[in-house]
């Protein structure tokens, strides 16, 4: 009996793998689309019930559209510069900073923009709507409330793209939904602990040299509770705000608590390994101690603290309005 799972063989990162002329269409920007979409039709959503109404303020539809277009460009800047500058470590991008948004390879071969961060992004979709809420003189927090209701289900594509991808899988693991994905790193089968390991999971190494170990599905971890799990909790909630900005806060505190969790169980990247480990020499391939913290552990504690300050903060002014 098998206890783990192979990566489905007819997935491929390109929709139409070795057609001339479509070969460059990715499922993964197709997956963006599908972000972008689904937060356009939820922010309609919130925006017919009002969310975005105030004395002062009727909403228009071009304002509607003008935001979020806003928000999506801020956003692809701000994942695109995070990863690049942060997550690579060859130092071409600070040597090169044009290549950021150069989207060929040294041959002259379209490779799109292959990398974004969602912390990036997160802080680039932010910026974008203080700006267009400065710009358009309204108030940050409806608005901001307002599309962090709908950013969670989008997001949900954006983690199911990196699957089709085949990328950001997680550790190993003797789960029965455990998956071996062909681009993971693989392993001697000469290790007694290698041996051991795939005798518990069923897996047949007679005769191979190296063997690819299933890993945690992780992005399909994220895709259901950074993405469905969190829209239902701010879904049900929206309409029970005790202040205004409470849904940007509840978005933030819940993103960098399910990711923070999360990412016990997928691997760093090989060439950036722990920020910050109780023991620097521990394999990134497995975990071996809740000290060893990644890069996307460090940035999801920055807003599980911010929410919380914020929240503080904007629940202190609401009662103090009122009593006043």
């Amino acid at each position: 009996m098998f206890l783990y799972l192979n990566y489905p063989s007819w997935i491929h990162p390109e929709i139409f793998p070795g057609v001339p002329f479509l070969g460059i269409l990715r499922w993964y920007g197709l997956m963006y689309l599908f972000s972008f979409g689904t937060a356009w039709i939820i922010l309609q959503k919130v925006a017919k019930e009002g969310m975005l109404d105030s004395e002062n303020y009727k909403l228009k539809e071009d304002d509607l559209f003008s935001f979020i277009s806003t928000g999506i460009v801020f956003l692809l800047i701000g994942a695109r510069i995070m990863s690049t500058l942060v997550y690579d470590t060859t130092g071409i991008y600070w040597r090169k900073p044009w290549l950021i948004f150069w989207p060929f390879d040294s041959q002259m071969h379209f490779t799109g923009l292959a990398g974004m961060s969602y912390h990036g992004g997160f802080i680039g979709g932010l910026l974008g709507m203080i700006f267009w809420c400065w710009k358009h003189k309204q108030k940050c927090g409806r608005w901001i409330d307002a599309m962090c209701v709908a950013i969670p289900l989008g997001y949900t594509f954006g983690r199911i793209g990196n699957f089709l991808n085949g990328e950001l899988y997680g550790r190993i693991t003797t789960m029965p939904w455990g998956m071996v994905f062909p681009g993971a790193e693989k392993f001697s089968t000469s290790l007694p602990w290698v041996q051991d390991f795939c005798a518990e999971i069923g897996m047949n190494i007679e005769g191979l040299k190296l063997v690819n170990l299933p890993r945690h599905p992780s992005p399909l971890y994220e895709a259901f509770f950074e993405g469905i799990v969190l829209f239902l909790v701010i879904w049900f909630t929206r309409k029970h705000r005790k202040f205004i900005g409470q849904l940007g806060c509840t978005y933030t505190l819940g993103y960098g608590l399910v990711r923070f969790v999360i990412e016990y169980f997928r691997e760093p990247d090989a060439d950036i390994g722990y920020r910050i480990a109780k023991d620097a020499s521990a394999p990134i391939y497995t975990n071996t101690s809740l000290l060893n913290f990644s890069t996307g552990q460090i940035f999801c504690f920055i807003m599980i603290v911010c929410s919380l300050v914020a929240w503080a903060i904007l629940l202190w002014r609401e009662r103090r309005k009122k009593k006043n």
